[in-house]
């Protein structure tokens, strides 16, 4: 089995379909269906629904493309171990990132990209099971995500802070000299909120619930960006992860709150792939971040 025709294979179930599946490997689409038949031949089985046009995997092909994934990504692990022993790490360190933990994520990069300078980092702003998908896919090195709410699988965890919440109004708002502002209270006011698909919501919805309560935003998005934007017009009110205040600065114009009975915190942290050997650029960012201490970089921020 060559391994440039289990790439040919990986690229093709992730295309869906023949003609950009080919294009994708700079290869001509009768190369690359000579490639998946020899694949199959190979290993014994049919991976390709075969038809005019790309139909899916079979049950085997399903199998076959998780280990593809993890064979390729193990293959462009021992190169760059190899190559890294005569020049620094180079490539690029791919991160999902759920809104919430936006605010921390410069916190990490500063740490890499000091160390690792060659490196590019992508940081895609998924949900939590997005990032649970992209790792048991290889699609991501790592993730920031919430730890201890709906924990993900087969992950190692290094927790990186803990959020608290609070409730965000104009300074001519009623309730904006308040020292801190009930769950009773802050839902009974007009709030844009992230939409219930998105897992900080879903921690919101759990903590009022906890205090018999129920919150129903008339403004929802998956963008932290539109709630923010529903903030600053002044019409609504919000409940967000204190860290944003990193975010909006002393001239956001916007108040917070500290929101009581009850009082809640989840750990936000960076979760892994459980397997070892890491590769690289894993064991690179884990060196990163080996020291760091978030919560004091949000204070310091926040304070200053």
């Amino acid at each position: 089995m060559l391994l440039r025709h289990l790439s040919f294979f990986v690229t093709l179930a992730e295309e869906k379909h023949f003609k950009k599946a080919a294009e994708a490997c700079n290869i001509t689409q009768p190369t690359l269906s000579a490639a998946i038949r020899k694949l199959e031949e190979d290993l014994g089985v049919t991976l390709i629904v075969r038809g005019h046009r790309y139909l899916g995997l079979t049950p085997e092909g399903d199998k076959a493309l998780a280990w593809g994934r993890q064979i390729l990504t193990d293959y462009d692990s021992l190169r760059d171990e190899l190559h890294g022993t005569h020049k620094g790490l180079a490539g690029t360190l791919r991160l999902g990132v759920i809104p919430a933990a936006m605010p921390s994520i410069a916190f990490l990069t500063e740490r890499f990209s000091e160390r690792f300078p060659d490196v590019q980092v992508d940081i895609r702003s998924v949900t939590s099971r997005a990032i649970q998908r992209g790792i048991d896919d290889f699609a991501f090195d790592g993730g920031l995500t919430y730890l201890d709410n709906e924990p993900l699988e087969n992950v190692d965890r290094f927790q990186l802070y803990r959020e608290r919440y609070v409730f965000v109004c104009q300074p001519d708002h009623p309730l904006a000299d308040r020292e801190a502002v009930t769950w009773a209270e802050a839902v009974r006011e007009p709030l844009c909120l992230l939409s219930n698909d998105m897992q900080n919501r879903r921690i919101l919805d759990g903590i009022a619930e906890s205090a018999g309560l129920k919150i129903a935003p008339p403004i929802v998005s998956d963008s932290f960006l539109a709630v923010c934007a529903h903030l600053r017009n002044g019409m609504w009110c919000g409940i967000v992860p204190h860290t944003f205040f990193y975010i909006f600065g002393g001239a956001s114009g916007l108040v917070p709150i500290n929101l009581v009975e009850p009082t809640a915190d989840h750990a936000i942290g960076l979760v892994l792939k459980a397997r070892l050997p890491r590769s690289p650029m894993v064991s690179a960012l884990v060196a990163a971040l080996r020291g760091a201490d978030f919560e004091a970089r949000f204070k310091q921020a926040m304070d200053s």
